[in-house]
């Protein structure tokens, strides 16, 4: 029974991480290109409500998966256009791309509150899920929690082992120098762009077609904000985006089964829910506090704008 139980939470915490590596693995590559987009909130909710309305109409859940990744990028190009076009400052960009995705969502999804989906069973991996204790909790998974680790290894070999992911580098350290040897600056950042939101749409349409499934107002909770901050936790390195979030899901699926299992603690619900939150801020103070490390990782022209010379 023991082991039943931590298999449960082991699979649980990479059901729970899989969103946030989803989108901020898709956020890393926007911000390797030296454009900070704050709007993530904002399309996964709009990602998230486009995905479940798609799937509420009868399409299978790679259609409205689909969907949702079209809806978050279409959604990103706003903030390009914006941005990377008209020269809009990114950070309030961003922000005002947050608000109005979240109040948009909330308008769309008014027909489709608390309707549910169908559920999606695992995809149980053959001879690996038959191995005891990890082959269940890793290898009997929702499609989409096997697409975070490729898509992991995808972005390692782009940005690190590819030729197009050194020049996507290299904008990000300094774009006049890549637009003076004839790359296109814009274009690139329109492209790393489009890619962050494809995949905070895919985050979203995740939570509602396949992790809960339905959808609720405020169902993406802050999950875009912490996608935000893991990033920074990372320091722009991939691995760590997917040990950071797995930490995340750890302790949101903790709180939830210690309330679940009815555990006697005079601690109040409300505290047990914010642990999560309080949890990444803690890890981001104590990795703030080394400057030097941040400032070795991050790009160097982060959130500052680029305009070719005519």
């Amino acid at each position: 029974m023991e082991s039943y139980l931590i298999t449960s939470i082991i699979a649980a915490t990479l059901a729970a991480g899989t969103p946030l590596i989803i989108v901020a693995l898709g956020e890393l590559v926007t911000e390797k290109a030296g454009v900070l987009n704050l709007g993530a909130e904002g399309m996964m909710s709009v990602g998230a409500v486009t995905a479940f309305a798609v799937g509420f109409s009868g399409a299978s859940p790679l259609v409205s998966v689909l969907a949702g990744m079209v809806a978050g990028c279409a959604m990103s190009l706003i903030f390009g256009f914006l941005t990377l076009t008209m020269m809009a400052n990114q950070v309030a960009s961003g922000l005002a791309l947050a608000i109005f995705g979240v109040g948009l969502s909330a308008f769309m999804g008014r027909p489709f509150e608390a309707a549910p989906l169908p559920a999606i069973a695992p995809i149980p991996v053959p001879v690996l899920a038959d191995i005891p204790f990890i082959g269940p909790a890793f290898f009997n998974q929702q499609s989409l929690v096997y697409f975070s680790w490729l898509l992991m290894a995808a972005v390692i070999w782009f940005l690190y082992r590819s030729r197009w992911g050194l020049v996507l580098r290299a904008v990000g350290e300094s774009p006049s120098a890549a637009h003076s040897v004839g790359y296109r600056v814009i274009l690139l950042r329109y492209m790393a762009v489009a890619f962050g939101g494809a995949m905070a749409g895919i985050g979203g349409a995740f939570l509602s077609v396949y992790y809960t499934p339905l959808w609720n107002e405020g169902m993406v909770a802050g999950r875009g904000w912490i996608a935000l901050a893991l990033v920074v936790f990372a320091t722009w390195r991939p691995l760590r985006v997917v040990v950071g979030a797995y930490l995340f899901g750890g302790v949101m699926i903790l709180q939830l089964f210690v309330q679940g299992i009815g555990v006697n603690i005079n601690v109040p619900a409300q505290l047990l829910s914010s642990l999560p939150y309080m949890a990444t801020i803690v890890v981001l103070v104590l990795i703030s506090r080394n400057v030097q490390t941040i400032r070795l990782n991050a790009p160097f022209s982060l959130g500052q704008p680029f305009r070719p010379d005519a």
